[in-house]
């Protein structure tokens, strides 16, 4: 698979992650509670990559990998939980401003880990990326003001988290089947919103009384698509740009608010929405720049 068609597969998975917070206000509107989503998002999610693995990889993984893939859930439940109740007390457009954060954390966080200095076209695309986040988040036109606190706190912790998790995705049992992989980091991580969340919903009624009809497209769309697709596409293009690609999330999560929960976007909202996307593809002319260097050298080398 080519370089661009793995960053696709980021790029799709960011956007399926921009679908949850709107999802997210439905089943709050409905009457259920934040606990009562997540839960219901993993307990599917769960569900579903068992069967998939069940189906298509029997890879027997070696205790220390299951160990550490286990331990690495742990990001992946603080992003779901903090997030979750991010959403709970903030507009959706404006908790996946805070969530956001992770383009220039998981950038720092892998200059800091690996020692190097980010390439000048990262950095200028994070910054493209975090006007563009001032502009689509709403925030030129209504500022911070009025917004909890609680939400920002659990916001920029959601942020960190989901950095971590992009950063590790690419660098943890990366011999290991996707499938076998993204089913042992999740189990971690249901474990921990479990803890967090008791699954009462299971026993109660609660999952059969509507429940499910937020529980299962979040699976899909919060677990499945995005855990496999990090999974498959961070490890070939490195997490730096991999979470440059996580930015589609915000635009994802504006049209999502728009054609589902009917809020109103701004026409500099639109302009952010625009700003993102050109921060997203600055790094993708790179990878063809690369390509077509490649090319003509095998080209020279051939013909000498």
């Amino acid at each position: 698979m080519k370089l661009l068609q793995y960053a696709l597969l980021v790029f799709l998975g960011a956007c399926s992650y921009g679908t949850l917070s709107s999802i997210m206000k439905l089943g709050i509107g409905e009457g259920f509670t934040v606990p009562e989503i997540v839960g219901g998002q993993y307990f599917f999610g769960w569900l579903m990559l068992v069967v998939m693995t069940l189906l298509f990889s029997r890879h027997k993984l070696r205790w220390k990998q299951a160990a550490v893939l286990l331990a690495c859930g742990l990001s992946v439940s603080c992003t779901s939980i903090t997030y979750g109740l991010a959403v709970g007390e903030l507009p959706a457009s404006i908790a996946v401003v805070f969530l956001f954060q992770f383009t220039w954390i998981g950038v720092l966080l892998e200059a800091v880990v690996t020692r190097t200095r980010p390439e000048p076209m990262k950095i200028i695309s994070v910054i493209i990326l975090l006007v563009g986040t001032v502009f689509a988040g709403g925030l030129a036109d209504h500022g911070l003001s009025g917004l909890s606190w609680k939400g920002a706190v659990f916001g920029m912790i959601s942020a960190i988290s989901f950095a971590i998790y992009i950063f590790v995705s690419g660098r943890v049992a990366t011999d290991v089947p996707i499938l076998t992989k993204s089913l042992s980091m999740i189990t971690g991580a249901m474990v921990v919103v479990f803890l967090m969340f008791p699954p009462a919903f299971i026993m109660d009624g609660t999952l059969v009384d509507g429940l499910w009809k937020f529980g299962l497209p979040m699976g899909l769309l919060g677990i499945i698509i995005p855990v496999i697709f990090f999974g498959i596409g961070v490890p070939k293009i490195g997490s730096g740009l991999g979470t440059i690609l996580g930015a589609a999330e915000l635009p994802a999560a504006v049209v999502m608010s728009v054609l589902v929960l009917r809020e109103e976007v701004t026409m500099l909202q639109w302009a952010g929405i625009v700003l993102i996307l050109g921060g997203i593809c600055l790094p993708q002319l790179t990878l063809v720049n690369q390509k077509k260097a490649n090319t003509r050298e095998k080209i020279e080398r051939a013909g000498a």
